[in-house]
């Protein structure tokens, strides 16, 4: 198994979700994933175990394993756009940041992600941001008026 947070990973762009998120760099793809996550998760779930690893949002549609739909997807591929930060509605309720769940997934980075999507580019941000930036979201610390710090390592 490869792993697809590492420079070497396919086609960044494409493992990019419109909404931000970047799959090549979440645990649960297919190119991420542990045998140890994927037995959990079928214990816990009922799916198989060659139904767990997710190939991301684009080559799945807009959903995964755990979600059928995803509107956000929906309205993406609706309007005709890649990502969401070239709407002229952006950014839209269903990127709008909330407290629930946020220590789990990563959905309050991905208006940030959007915004450094548009001002580097694409692949800039998938190729020199995107690794730091869940890094400092999963296990930064929040220091106010300077936001999430990485800690220094002993």
């Amino acid at each position: 198994m490869s792993d697809c947070r590492t420079p070497a990973c396919p086609d960044k762009r494409s493992l990019t979700a419109p909404c931000g998120l970047d799959c090549f760099n979440c645990t649960y793809h297919r190119l991420n994933i542990t045998e140890q996550i994927t037995r959990a998760i079928a214990e816990r779930t009922g799916l198989s175990l060659e139904d767990i690893p997710c190939k991301g949002c684009i080559d799945q549609g807009g959903h995964c394993p755990w979600f059928k739909s995803c509107d956000t997807y929906d309205c993406v591929t609706r309007k005709e756009f890649r990502f969401c930060f070239e709407c002229p509605d952006f950014p839209c309720q269903r990127l709008q940041p909330a407290a629930d769940g946020a220590e789990r997934f990563p959905h309050n980075m991905k208006v940030y992600n959007l915004c450094r999507m548009k001002a580097v580019g694409v692949e800039r941000w998938a190729e020199e941001e995107s690794r730091d930036i869940r890094a400092r979201y999963f296990g930064g610390r929040f220091v106010v008026g300077r936001g999430p710090q990485l800690l220094e390592k002993p």
